[in-house]
């Protein structure tokens, strides 16, 4: 079964900025990206270590420990080290209140 989960109203996670919920032991990065959302598992494919720390760059987050960079949109690995893609969430709008399929 589908839940759509509640993370933030849309106007606390402003353009350029990211927001990370944890559902069920998985942490989930919302990335508000010239005002679409996007959703990311907070966990680089090369060795499991968080991602939302480190540099984003327009649609890009580069990891903070080893430098893998990511699309955010896509979910794709870009760089080494990491050479699997990113798990990817959809997003919605209701009434203002940012919303992420898990």
């Amino acid at each position: 079964m589908t839940n759509w989960l509640d993370v933030l109203p849309a106007t606390q996670i402003p353009p350029g900025t990211h927001h990370v919920i944890v559902k069920e032991g998985v942490a989930i990065a919302v990335f508000n990206i010239e005002g679409k959302f996007y959703a990311i598992e907070d966990s680089c494919t090369h060795q499991g270590l968080p991602l939302s720390d480190g540099f984003q760059e327009e649609d890009k987050i580069i990891c903070p420990f080893h430098g893998a960079k990511f699309c955010i949109k896509s979910g794709r690995a870009l760089s080494s080290p990491a050479y699997i893609n990113l798990k990817t969430f959809d997003t919605r709008l209701v009434a203002d209140m940012v919303q992420v399929k898990v």
